[in-house]
């Protein structure tokens, strides 16, 4: 226990709110494939994390204002957004709209104070995977939206999730020219955001298309849409790890936990597509990534409890 509470501690960053993506996520596609236990236990740790981040920043923000500022203005903030909108939409899938609701709420009203701060401070090129959270944070607003459209929650609400994955897809082609290939060989971790945004966007593309307001035409355009940036998302999810594999990169760093989330993303956007769409394949191809997310999940948890070496100069 006191292991896990100095790695708490020493990584209680931005980025740490990827670990709450990443559980969410996986406890989502644990929704869809029928395990319901293990995905309310994987809700339950995602909620516990997501309040211990919040609580942190919130003091942070009391105590120290000029690191806290720093921190906002990061792509990695960013992840405070998505984690909200993730662990929402687990709990409407859950039954629990007012719950869902109030973290829409939450995210909405957060997400442009740190989108533009982010975006203001983008470097032209050489940016790490991070830079791909400006499309995951919009993209998860979508997502919640649609999801609470289907939930019965409002028409309006699926207006507002096609307005967001509209304007996360021109996010996703502003950050592209930004990001650092380079990083597919040297990233720590969160060079998998690249597929990971594409793999979301894919996500709230099967959630529009299941709204039937949108029928005809209009769903013929989402279908097509959404299975382009679902191909996208794999295409970069067999490059990603082909990188992976000629660079091994062992060892624990806290932006692992972007890439569990790209992992579960990518496999909970093939089966709400196979879903949406009736494509068999794409529900079998979602069921095996899901298990592969979950065991690189539990390999990245294990790398949080193991007491790690550091340097003599504290590294």
């Amino acid at each position: 226990m006191r292991a896990v509470r100095h790695a708490w501690r020493d990584e209680v960053t931005p980025a740490a709110g990827a670990c709450v993506m990443a559980t969410g996520i996986i406890s989502v596609g644990l929704h869809l494939t029928g395990h319901e236990v293990l995905s309310k236990l994987l809700l339950a740790l995602a909620a516990l994390i997501w309040l211990l981040l919040a609580a942190d920043f919130a003091d942070l923000l009391v105590r120290d204002r000029p690191r806290w500022t720093a921190a906002a203005i990061t792509p990695p903030a960013l992840t405070a957004v998505a984690a909200t909108t993730v662990l929402g939409t687990r709990l409407s899938l859950l039954g629990r709209q007012g719950m869902a609701i109030a973290l829409l709420v939450v995210a909405a009203l957060v997400w442009p104070v740190l989108l533009l701060a982010v975006v203001r401070h983008w470097r032209r090129r050489g940016m790490p995977g991070g830079v791909f959270l400006v499309c995951v944070a919009t993209q998860g607003l979508a997502v919640l939206a649609a999801t609470l459209c289907l939930a019965g929650e409002g028409d309006w609400l699926g207006d507002a999730a096609l307005a967001c994955f509209g304007l996360g897809l021109l996010l996703y082609g502003e950050a592209l020219p930004r990001f650092d290939v380079r990083q597919l060989r040297t990233g720590a971790g969160d060079q998998w955001v690249a597929g990971g945004a594409l793999a979301i966007s894919a996500l709230a593309g099967s959630k529009l298309m299941a709204v039937e307001r949108w029928a005809g035409a209009g769903h013929d355009a989402l279908r097509t849409v959404t299975y382009v940036l679902l191909g996208l998302a794999l295409a970069w999810y067999a490059v990603l790890l082909a990188a992976e594999v000629a660079a091994p990169r062992p060892g624990y760093d806290v932006r692992r936990w972007a890439t569990v989330f790209p992992l579960g993303m990518t496999a909970v956007a093939a089966l709400s597509t196979g879903l949406v769409a009736d494509v068999p394949e794409l529900r079998t191809l979602g069921r095996v990534l899901l298990w592969v997310a979950v065991a690189v999940w539990a390999l990245v948890w294990v790398g949080v409890v193991w007491p790690r070496r550091k340097s003599p100069s504290g590294v």
